[in-house]
C-alpha cells in the first residue's frame, strides 16, 4: 500500500467516524486507494487481498462491506437475488450489468429519464430507486 493509498484510505475511513483498523485500511485501499470508483463483489475483493500479499476472510470481507455500506461510504447494488455488487461512486446514478461477464459498470445518468413512477401505499416513501439495465450480446 502507497503511502498516497493509506491517506486516502484513512481519510475515506474517517469521514463515516469508522475506526481504521487494519482489515479496513487493507480493503479501504483497494477500493479507493488510487482515487478511483470501484464496483466489487465480496468474492472478488477477497481475491485482490488474497493476491496483494494480506490475509483477510471472507467472512471479514463481507462483514466490512456491509458496514461501509451502513456508514454511507458504499451502497450495495443488487443485479439479481444472490449476486450483489458493492459501489464506491454514492450519487444516484443507474448501471449496466453485462450478462455474459458478470460486470458492472456506470450508465451514463444525464441520459436517464423516469418520467413516472407508480403510486406508493400511503404511509411509506421512496428509499432509493435502483436502475440496473442488464446487457446480453445480440446472437
Amino acid at each position: 500500500m502507497t503511502p498516497e493509498a493509506l491517506e486516502r484510505s484513512k481519510t475515506w475511513l474517517a469521514q463515516a467516524d469508522l475506526r481504521p483498523t487494519r482489515q479496513r485500511l487493507t480493503l479501504a485501499s483497494l477500493l479507493v486507494g488510487d482515487g478511483q470508483n470501484r464496483h466489487v463483489t465480496a468474492e472478488g475483493l477477497h481475491d485482490a487481498v488474497m493476491a496483494s500479499g494480506d490475509k483477510v476472510s471472507l467472512a471479514t470481507v463481507y462483514n466490512t462491506l456491509k458496514a461501509f455500506c451502513d456508514a454511507g461510504l458504499m451502497q450495495e447494488v443488487t443485479v439479481d437475488g444472490s449476486r450483489s455488487y458493492f459501489d464506491t461512486r454514492m450519487d444516484d446514478h443507474p448501471h449496466f450489468y453485462l450478462e455474459e461477464t458478470g460486470h458492472l459498470t456506470d450508465a451514463p445518468k444525464a441520459e436517464l429519464q423516469i418520467k413516472s413512477l407508480p403510486d406508493i401505499p400511503e404511509g411509506y416513501e421512496i428509499a432509493k430507486l435502483d436502475v440496473v439495465i442488464r446487457l446480453r450480446k445480440i446472437s
